[in-house]
């Protein structure tokens, strides 16, 4: 073949290939790259609720978008959407759109199918509501609506119901029977009768859907102020009758058991999805501490609702969605029901915070917990920290037992005492014939200062921990399941701040809690560790897996600040726990204190005899200053603590509190 030739059959091979290729190109360019990035921007803008910038058809872009806000706005949060397996027909593109949402605690999870075509070089979406949610009409939005759980209930001893449902009026705005631009003046007129912040009420019934009633405040009963026909006198305003969870009383172990009601903003914002605007929810205490247990898991639904065009008009609605609720489990407490009501009468009239804390020394159970009204809803029973006076003799009789004392040892008991240039003395009226060289008993009896300040020597400041977390002071409460502060001893001091230690001062610090722990480790003859809640393993275990944050304790305002039961020290296994024969002899000496000290009162208690410890703890920079009132008691299986924060004397100004209580408790 010339070389022309082969030249000429070279050519035509390459062009042959050429066109071969040119073939394949065409045919794989059927637009379905463009088509499928055209369908996952649409899955992206809808998730991101915006799709301004997409090519629309079958409605103005921008009203596509308004419609898009509009019909997803009532369900308060944002889907996650995934477009699928992309079928072309010429220049027409189907797909479905796969739609996500965490509704609540609920999971809604469906698909809608959406269309695209092609014009010259751009796939433009076939905007319909169905696009949004099958069977979705023009002018329905969708809107969601709690089916609450019924909370689970609170029991006491032997399973009484304290907390249970009980009769309500749910007070608020319905927003079905006023006009859409009658609703905000509604609002504030309601929030006005209610005794609410206008603004923030107003806010909230204009971000709840047409449907919605929008709660103001929860009643026991209709009140002087606040009446059915006030209520409704407001357009809109309307009052249904309902139950929810509450203890027998308003005031019934409030600062321990806490409340329920409306989540505020700032439980919304921290809950993590977990709660919505109108969900009911727990507000301190054991209601908070274990609310997601509590609470359980409400049901939603997710309802489509037209838009109402004429006043009066009662539109349709069509359920799209709906979950059943979970209850709430039971919390199982040690609570008295009949001894918690006494606790809080008998601290009914008392000015200054208070407190009553009754123990079962051969269980450690908690029978009750009483604040009184002068805490102002602090937790004064278990949170409280205040120097325990003179019932801290009760610790430094047992770290002088332990050196070799008894209660027929002499001490010497002088009217006054100098430690370091600092004086100390005793209480006003502390009768002369008990001064000198006395017995220890009578010494205790009648509370002298100077004689367990004389025995500072013998005794240690580390001694003195000891003592006391072999009385089940200061050390972990692990069965308790509150939060609370079970005392601190600290084991280092000298001078006069150990000296003061001797007397419950200095910074030696209880709660009414641990004062009766105290107590009735001496009753029991063995440390008592006392407990509230019955199932607080299988709470807290199931608390924290629902609410990893629920361990933390807040912190509160005041004098007297929170402390978790779980953040105290362990008792140490070198502290030896108080025997049977410690504990008798210290029985012996707080029975001296109402026979021949100063709670004689008590002797008229009838039953078991009782025995006692006063303490007045003096605080502040008054001059004279103000004092901590304080006692301790026994009486069968019980052991009490009384408290007053501003009392006086322990003998005048708790100890006939705790004579009515006794008494009453039969």
């Amino acid at each position: 073949m010339s070389q022309m030739g082969k030249l000429q059959k070279h050519r035509l091979v390459l062009g042959l290939v050429t066109l071969v290729m040119a073939g394949s190109l065409t045919a794989c360019d059927d637009g379905r790259a463009g088509a499928e990035g055209a369908a996952k921007q649409l899955a992206s803008s809808l998730a991101a609720l915006d799709v301004g910038q997409l090519a629309v058809e079958g409605k103005d872009a921008a009203a596509a978008n308004d419609q898009l806000k509009a019909v997803f706005e009532g369900l308060g949060a944002k889907p996650a959407v995934e477009s699928g397996d992309v079928k072309l027909d010429g220049d027409t593109a189907t797909f479905p759109l796969n739609y996500s949402w965490n509704i609540g605690s609920a999971k809604w999870e469906y698909s809608s199918e959406a269309t695209l075509k092609k014009a010259g070089d751009k796939w433009a979406v076939q905007w319909t509501p169905a696009l949004l949610a099958p069977e979705l009409s023009e002018g329905e939005n969708l809107s969601v609506k709690t089916v609450p759980a019924q909370r689970g209930q609170i029991l006491g001893a032997g399973d009484a119901p304290i907390v249970e449902d009980r009769p309500v009026f749910r007070v608020g705005i319905d927003k079905t029977k006023v006009p859409a631009e009658q609703a905000d003046a509604s609002a504030r007129a309601m929030a006005a009768l209610l005794g609410l912040d206008p603004e923030e009420y107003a806010k909230q019934v204009a971000a709840s859907g047409p449907q919605a009633f929008v709660e103001g405040l929860v009643l026991r009963a209709y009140t002087a102020d606040i009446t059915e026909a006030k209520i409704e006198a407001i357009p809109g305003g309307s009052s249904i009758l309902d139950s929810m969870a509450l203890a027998p009383t308003r005031t019934f172990a409030r600062a321990l058991l806490g409340s329920v009601g409306q989540a505020s903003a700032e439980q919304i914002e921290n809950s993590n999805g977990a709660l919505r605007a109108g969900d009911t929810t727990g507000t301190g205490g054991l209601q908070q501490k274990y609310d997601s247990l509590l609470r359980g898991k409400d049901g939603v639904e997710v309802l489509a609702t037209p838009e109402v065009k004429s006043e009066g008009e009662t539109p349709g609605t069509k359920v799209f969605f709906s979950s059943l609720p979970s209850p709430g489990t039971t919390l199982k407490t040690t609570l008295d029901l009949k001894l918690q009501q006494l606790a809080e009468e008998t601290l009914a009239g008392v000015g200054p915070a208070s407190a009553i804390v009754a123990l079962k020394p051969s269980t450690g159970a908690v029978l009750a917990a009483a604040s009184g009204p002068g805490s102002n809803g602090y937790n004064t029973a278990l949170l409280g920290q205040y120097a325990p006076g003179s019932t801290f003799k009760i610790v430094d009789s047992l770290a002088m037992f332990r050196n070799g004392a008894t209660p027929d040892s002499k001490v010497e008991c002088p009217s006054t005492l100098t430690v370091d240039g600092r004086t100390f003395k005793n209480a006003e009226g502390y009768p002369e014939s008990s001064l000198g060289s006395v017995a220890l008993r009578d010494a205790f009896a009648h509370s002298c200062n100077t004689a367990f300040i004389n025995a500072r020597d013998a005794v240690s400041q580390d001694q003195l921990e000891s003592a006391a977390q072999a009385l089940g002071v200061a050390v972990e409460a692990p069965k308790l399941g509150a939060d609370a502060f079970l005392g601190s001893v600290p084991g280092a001091a000298e001078g006069t701040e150990h000296a003061a230690s001797m007397i419950g001062q200095g910074k030696v610090l209880f709660s009414p809690l641990s004062a009766a722990v105290m107590a009735a480790s001496v009753a029991n003859g063995a440390p008592v560790s006392p407990q509230l809640v019955l199932n607080a393993d299988a709470a807290q275990s199931s608390e924290a897996t629902q609410n990893p944050s629920a361990g933390a304790t807040p912190t509160e305002s005041g004098s007297a600040s929170p402390s978790s039961a779980s953040a105290l020290p362990a008792s140490p296994a070198s502290t030896k726990p108080i025997t049977k024969e410690e504990a008798a002899s210290l029985a012996d000496m707080m029975r001296a204190v109402v026979t021949s000290g100063h709670a004689g009162f008590l002797a008229e208690v009838p039953g078991t005899p009782v025995g006692a410890k006063t303490g007045t703890a003096e605080f502040g920079n008054d001059n004279p200053p103000k004092t901590h009132a304080w006692i301790v008691a026994t009486h069968g299986d019980l052991a009490v603590a009384v408290f007053v924060e501003e009392g006086g004397l322990g003998a005048t100004t708790s100890g006939p509190l705790l004579k009515k209580f006794l008494t009453a408790a039969g």
